[in-house]
């Protein structure tokens, strides 16, 4: 049987494999294959304007535009960070919050440096915040198959702390011990964390859905 083919709606390699580890674990035996844009030769194409209010209408966005596009299945993900002592914020801006950078790293290096300074007077037992991730797969003619969704809980911390992860990991702290997202090992991180969790919702469809058995 000819496997079938989804493709991760994303320029962020370290998203595709956290999706492709998750997702080959969960489906080994239902002949899924994942593949990002560059590996289907549209690594090109104009990101879709991101102008949603929450993550569910992001994801759902890329989703279904970059199915029309490249007439493919298509999963995508729309996630971020929300401080409570920040109302929420940065939320759907996560990834450009700062509005400085070209890079990727130089985003989150900045991004990090503006969340240290929104929170410097703000006391440990106030830092609380979560990871949310929606995600939604699409059909290749921009239909919806099923959205999903996941939350990572935690707090930030003073400093940033860690090699593994990206973005905002070195300063999520995700337990008693201190311990930042980025300190997790690749399989700790995906067993806790938000996109995990919109993950392994979504395997469960790809497994059951009628039209991708």
């Amino acid at each position: 049987m000819k496997p079938i083919e989804i493709v991760v709606a994303t320029g962020n390699p370290h998203k595709v494999q956290e999706i492709r580890e998750i997702l080959a674990t969960l489906l080994a035996t239902h002949g899924f294959r994942v593949l990002s844009l560059t590996d289907v030769g549209a690594g090109e194409i104009p990101e879709p304007e991101e102008d949603g209010e929450t993550f569910a209408d992001n994801a759902r966005i890329k989703a279904t535009q970059y199915a029309r596009a490249i007439n493919r299945i298509v999963l995508a993900d729309d996630s971020g960070l929300a401080v409570d002592a920040l109302d929420g914020s940065p939320g759907v801006f996560s990834a450009r919050w700062s509005g400085i950078g070209v890079t990727r790293e130089e985003r989150d290096n900045a991004n990090n440096k503006k969340l240290l300074a929104e929170l410097a007077s703000v006391a440990a037992d106030r830092r609380t915040a979560r990871f949310v991730c929606a995600m939604c797969l699409s059909a290749a003619d921009g239909s919806v198959i099923a959205e999903t969704a996941g939350e990572f809980h935690g707090s930030i911390g003073t400093n940033a702390r860690g090699v593994n992860g990206f973005g905002y990991d070195p300063l999520f702290v995700v337990d008693a011990s201190g311990q930042t997202s980025a300190e997790l090992t690749s399989a700790q991180k995906n067993d806790r964390s938000h996109r995990g969790a919109a993950t392994r919702a979504m395997a469960k469809v790809l497994a059951t859905h009628p039209s991708l058995s």
